[in-house]
Order: C-alpha cells, then sequence, then structure tokens
C-alpha cells in the first residue's frame, strides 16, 4: 500500500491530502490544513506551516509529497512571491524528511483529475469527491485541491517511482 500526501500551499490556509492506495485504488483518505494568523509575522507563519507540516508527515509516513507548482497573476505579483515563499519551506519539509517531492502545476493537476485544466475550485472538488466516492462536499477548497494532488500522486507512483 502506497501513501502519498498532496500539499496545496497558502499562507493562510495550507492545504493537505493524504490518500492511502494501490494504483488507482483508493483505500482510504483524509484532510485537513494548516492555518495562521494575518497578526503573525511573516517568518513565524512561514515556520507555523513548516513545523506542523513536520508533524504531519511524521504522523502519516507518506512515500511521497505531490506539491501544488508555483503561480503569480500578472495583477498579483507579490503574492506570487509570498506563495514561493511557502511552497519552499513546504518543499524543505519533505526534504528534511527524505521525501520524493514532485511538483505539478495547478492546470496539469486540473486537467489530470476534472479533464479540464481551466476548471474551477468547485468543479474540482465535485471531482476529487467523485473519485472518492464521498457525497459530503470537502471543504475547505484547499483541502480538497490537496487531495486532487495526491491522487495523481497515487495514479503516477508506478511510472514515477
Amino acid at each position: 500500500m502506497i501513501k502519498i500526501v498532496g500539499i496545496d500551499p497558502g499562507l493562510a490556509a495550507t492545504g493537505i491530502g493524504v490518500v492511502r492506495g494501490v494504483d488507482s485504488k483508493v483505500n482510504s483518505y483524509s484532510y485537513g490544513g494548516i492555518y495562521t494568523s494575518n497578526k503573525m509575522s511573516l517568518p513565524d507563519r512561514l515556520d507555523q506551516i513548516f513545523s506542523k507540516l513536520m508533524k504531519v508527515i511524521d504522523t502519516e509516513k507518506p512515500d511521497v509529497m505531490v506539491v501544488e507548482d508555483i503561480f503569480s497573476m500578472d495583477k498579483y505579483p507579490k503574492s506570487g512571491i509570498t506563495l514561493g515563499k511557502v511552497t519552499g519551506v513546504i518543499l524543505l519539509a519533505g526534504c528534511k524528511k527524505g521525501l520524493p517531492v514532485i511538483e505539478i502545476p495547478v492546470r496539469e493537476a486540473k486537467q489530470v483529475i476534472t479533464g479540464n485544466g481551466k476548471a474551477t475550485k468547485m468543479q474540482l472538488e465535485i471531482a476529487v469527491r467523485n473519485l472518492l466516492n464521498q457525497s459530503k462536499a470537502i471543504r475547505p477548497f484547499h483541502a480538497s485541491d490537496a487531495l486532487g494532488l495526491a491522487l495523481i500522486g497515487l495514479y503516477r507512483y508506478k511510472t514515477l517511482f
């Protein structure tokens, strides 16, 4: 059985999804998030994300980490820089724990999960829910995004390793 952790980076909310299974069959899954307050300094927020992710990795003991690759919108270049900092501490956590880390661009993830690289967060969440045979909505969207990344890691595991 393979265990994959998917991470959707975010400064306020980092989504985490864990799937356990073989090939394309999911045996179990879990999800959640790491949250930081905008009242904290950026270094403290990054430290909180790093520390909590290290605990998740220690608890879950995944075989692979799949992280959404960063992107930057022309309208908000500063957001892209901040997201890069968050992604940096996530990649560092994976490295410190000796995990293989795969980065997947958001459009590719949407394409694989929904068949549409421009799918909305709602469309992605519905597709992830359907793949997991879950009727209840997966919230927050960061968690469903992370589960989608973990599913891709599970589907591709044999071709990557």
